[in-house]
């Protein structure tokens, strides 16, 4: 659905007062701050007010609007060019906070903030970032938008723009996600490039000489030229973006940085310095600005409402479509399951089920989980990195792309391909566009190709699925290059992330089930490539249990056990064939399963201390990887038994009795640890 409601015309004097009331606005935020970049927000002024005032589909009256179009700043230094549009456009976004930019409590941070201020898709800082979260929300419109036909009315019609600069262009990420929305055929993703050919070293020659059209005409893309201070050059490039329909578009917006600021502009200082008292008034003049600070004038800002109220006019006729659209009711139920994203009354019962009487790989385990939870909710969307078979995730329903694709999940499978930078940016972007959860797969020992995205998604609180497998030393023979030791540490530490290491058949059921329930962050599944027992458990127990973080798997009616042994993932059955052991010499032995850190913590201290008795003197960790993290569960005393070296390349019941994780070793060393 196009704009029905014509966008009120302005003159080019009047173009010209609105993008310099942007460069006003930013450069006196940042001036008074003394903090921030002016150069970007003041080189794409003019291309930023041709986009939103002509182009871009929103209401700020309802800003998550499932048919707006996205617009993700993926130069996210250029933040006050967000927050400078916001405000005029009519969202919640105060004169206050734009002159509290960078303060502390301000929703005006220096980089935007998911969740800060409606209008705000995502958080960006890693420069790229923004680029390969918006190809996601891309593909989630598309996939969308495909399951949404059958009338002449479709609920989907919105474009997903990106604005992008000099260090976007440059980061590996942009590579990959590029690479991919180009095999896709994105055909409603615009990314504008604001080509100012300067960084904070210098010129971008310094270190960057690509045709970047050529290379992204390569990669499958439409690519136009214009001139980014210019109106009328930069809407003749996005109307002919616009009506490229079959592969995604990339505008290069040849940019001065800093346009405006007459001894400063085109210079490398501007980029992340204010421009300092002499050079703002220089400006002013420059601009004929004659206007006291923080000031807008009367025309731009009747020019920003009457725009404001065109879009909202369209909003309310896509309101009024999609009444009458939603009669069909087998249809609005597949827009609700999509948006809404209902969990089913028997999600937690049919989870548990699917891998009831079932033992093997937790991977193995995850897949058969992985296929009821995918034929119950349609709005589950992912894929893995070219390791399907490895990582268990193909899912009955079609591959994205695929026109046969059934419904109702019609192409929700992703194939990434071999790109795990863009992966989980990708997923991110899926998530954030409110009609799938996205999720990805891939070896654990490669979760550190994907760390900005995850550190993001756990910042944003959203809730991604990050799916890892081969989860220790234990995949064997491919070696240390291969085998992660420091991973599940250094993932517990990312503030928000939900890290699970099931030990079973239901441990792996109970994390798929949180990690489908889950609002407010992501979490991490990691899973074995062996074989694991399910465990004994004492009649009546419940599997809860499992979303407490850690629980008692063995000794559970012993008050006073001698040992308490803390495990997770595979380690757990080794931990109760050690106490097996040790109970033969008489010790009274407690098993706890940690299969989450992160959600034991959150628990009360009187169900803490009844898993782990609070001082208890020989408390021990046991878990094939680092040790990090495990000593504030144990106390002085106790004894983390783990691996903080890197491994080996050897099969793996080799590797399990070369670094000491077979029970009688474990139960000697924890013997002679504690002189027993």
């Amino acid at each position: 659905m196009s704009h029905s409601h014509p966008t009120p015309e302005a003159s080019p004097e009047l173009m010209k007062r609105c993008a310099d009331t942007i460069r006003m606005l930013s450069s006196e935020a940042i001036e008074r701050a003394n903090s921030g970049h002016p150069g970007a927000p003041m080189g794409m002024a003019d291309l930023a007010t041709v986009l939103w005032t002509r182009y871009l589909r929103h209401d700020p009256r309802d800003p998550e609007w499932m048919d707006r179009d996205r617009l993700v700043l993926s130069a996210g230094h250029a933040s006050m060019l967000l927050y400078s549009l916001l405000h005029l456009g009519g969202f919640e976004v105060s004169m206050d906070d734009i002159k509290a930019f960078r303060q502390w409590g301000s929703p005006t941070a220096g980089h935007p903030e998911y969740g800060h201020l409606p209008g705000i898709e995502v958080t960006t800082g890693p420069l790229g970032q923004g680029f390969a979260h918006a190809v996601g929300m891309a593909i989630a419109r598309e996939r969308l938008h495909q399951n949404m036909t059958g009338s002449d009315f479709n609920p989907i019609s919105h474009r997903v723009f990106t604005l992008m600069g000099d260090g976007c262009m440059m980061e590996g990420v942009t590579q990959e996600a590029a690479s991919l929305a180009g095999h896709l055929g994105l055909g409603s993703l615009v990314a504008i490039y604001d080509d100012n050919r300067i960084t904070i070293d210098g010129p971008t020659s310094l270190a960057f000489s690509d045709d970047t059209a050529a290379r992204f005409q390569a990669l499958g893309w439409h690519t136009v030229t214009c001139d980014g201070h210019a109106p009328e050059d930069v809407a003749r490039a996005l109307d002919e973006s616009l009506a490229v329909t079959d592969r995604p578009s990339l505008i290069l917006a040849r940019t001065t940085i800093g346009q405006g600021a007459p001894n400063k502009c085109d210079d490398s200082g501007i980029h992340g310095s204010p421009l300092g008292t002499d050079e703002l008034a220089a400006t002013r003049a420059a601009l004929g600005w004659d206007l006291p600070p923080f000031e807008v004038p009367e025309d731009v800002t009747a020019h920003f409402a009457a725009c404001a109220a065109a879009k909202h006019a369209d909003r309310t006729d896509w309101d009024a479509a999609m009444t009458a659209w939603r009669q069909n009711q087998e249809m609005a139920r597949l827009w609700d399951a999509y948006t809404l994203q209902p969990e089913p009354e028997d999600l937690r019962d049919a989870l548990i089920a699917s891998v009831a009487d079932t033992q093997g790989a937790t991977r193995q385990l995850s897949k058969k989980v992985l296929q009821v939870a995918t034929s119950k909710m349609s709005w589950i969307m992912g894929g893995s990195a070219d390791l399907a078979p490895s990582n268990g995730t193909l899912f009955a329903g079609g591959v994205f792309g695929d026109p046969e694709a059934p419904a109702p999940n019609a192409g929700s499978y992703l194939h990434y391909g071999i790109r795990e930078h863009a992966m989980g940016a990708i997923a991110n972007g899926l998530t954030l566009h409110g009609s799938a959860r996205g999720f990805t797969a891939t070896f654990l020992v490669f979760a550190d190709y994907m760390r900005p995205p995850m550190r993001l998604a756990a910042l944003m609180g959203i809730p991604t699925i990050f799916i890892f497998t081969h989860d220790s030393i234990f995949l064997g023979e491919d070696g240390p290059t291969h085998q992660p030791v420091e991973q599940l540490a250094s993932l517990r530490v990312i503030p928000g992330m939900e890290v699970f290491r099931p030990a079973d058949n239901v441990e792996t059921a109970m994390s798929w089930y949180r990690a489908l329930q889950r609002e407010d962050g992501p979490v991490v599944l990691n899973f074995t490539r062996q074989g694991v027992p399910n465990l004994d458990r004492a009649d009546g127990w419940d599997p809860d249990e499992v979303l407490r973080g850690g629980y008692v798997v063995h000794g559970r009616d012993q008050n006073a056990p001698d040992l308490v042994l803390i495990a997770t993932g595979s380690e757990v059955s080794l931990a109760i064939d050690a106490a097996h052991l040790l109970e033969t010499d008489g010790q009274k032995v407690r098993v706890v399963s940690m299969p989450c850190q992160e959600l034991f913590d959150q628990q009360d201290a009187a169900w803490r201390d009844a898993v782990i008795p609070p001082g208890h003197p020989r408390r021990i960790s046991i878990e094939a990887g680092a040790t990090q993290g495990w000593h504030r569960y144990l106390g002085n005393a106790g004894l983390c038994i783990g691996i903080d070296r890197f491994g080996a390349s050897a099969p793996a019941k080799v590797l399990a009795e070369k670094f000491g994780f077979t029970a009688p070793q474990v139960a000697a060393r924890i013997k002679g640890h504690f002189g027993l």
